[in-house]
């Protein structure tokens, strides 16, 4: 489809979907998430907590989620629309790259500092999302929010 029979999403639009989408997909797929984080885990599968309390850090997961997602389509939407706008047909695909790396660089500034404190809460290094993220400003400061990121 050329650029000029496309209609823009609007940016509230794309805010709003993301958002939704990323909350039901985090939500649904959290269980899976949390089994493999524990098999993962250098202390062990039964010792980070086996099948119990599998939905332990959903809360840090579902805060990080919403605004994560929402930041991902409202940035790739909006880099797209303005590079599609002043790019030659025949590198549109190289738009959509660039605006998928935008939007995922953006949304990680939300998205890893809540996946660093769920991580820990499914290894079973904490009780709470509130005594994670105590233990991780006690041991790490600031930076161990963005581990992984840079």
């Amino acid at each position: 489809v050329k650029m000029s029979e496309q209609k823009e999403t609007p940016f509230v639009v794309a805010l709003l979907a993301g958002g939704c989408a990323g909350t039901a997909v985090d939500v649904a797929l959290f269980p899976i998430d949390t089994i493999k984080t524990r098999l993962q885990s250098p202390q062990g599968f039964m010792a980070a907590g086996g099948f119990k309390g599998v939905y332990n850090g959903l809360a840090s997961a579902a805060a990080g989620s919403a605004p994560g997602a929402a930041l991902f389509f409202s940035t790739y939407e909006t880099t797209k629309n303005v590079l599609l706008k002043r790019t030659d047909e025949k590198y549109h695909s190289g738009c959509y790259m660039v605006a998928s790396s935008a939007g995922e660089v953006a949304a990680c500034l939300v998205r890893v500092p809540t996946e660093n404190v769920k991580q820990k809460m499914q290894a079973g290094l904490y009780k709470s999302t509130m005594d994670a993220i105590r233990g991780i400003n006690s041991t790490q400061g600031f930076s161990g929010y963005y581990v992984g990121y840079f």
